[in-house]
């Protein structure tokens, strides 16, 4: 069978008849309508989270004490030093 033989025999299936599952092997089952979202879900939590709009990347200088101080402390560091950025501007507004 060529492509364009193919393509008229896909074209002459009615839609409502394009599949029809026999019930006998698992594997040929069509996805049901909540497999279909769990997987679309599952696929859009891959990858590097999105980021809120709250936080700026920029370029700083810190001592190298201070960031192995941080790093020691393993991942998340970089959230540990902005909590403890935060936590010094409220004890300065209230001093």
């Amino acid at each position: 069978m060529n492509r364009e033989e193919v393509l008229a025999a896909v074209r002459a299936v009615p839609p409502a008849k394009n599949f029809v599952w026999d019930g006998v092997d698992e594997d040929e089952r069509p996805a049901s309508d909540e497999e279909l979202r769990a997987g679309v879900t599952a696929h859009r939590k891959r990858g590097r989270p999105v980021g809120g709009a709250t936080k700026e990347q920029v370029a700083i200088r810190f001592d190298r004490e201070v960031l192995a101080a941080f790093r020691a402390a393993g991942p998340g560091w970089q959230t540990r030093m902005n909590d403890a950025l935060k936590d010094w501007l409220h004890t300065r507004s209230q001093g």
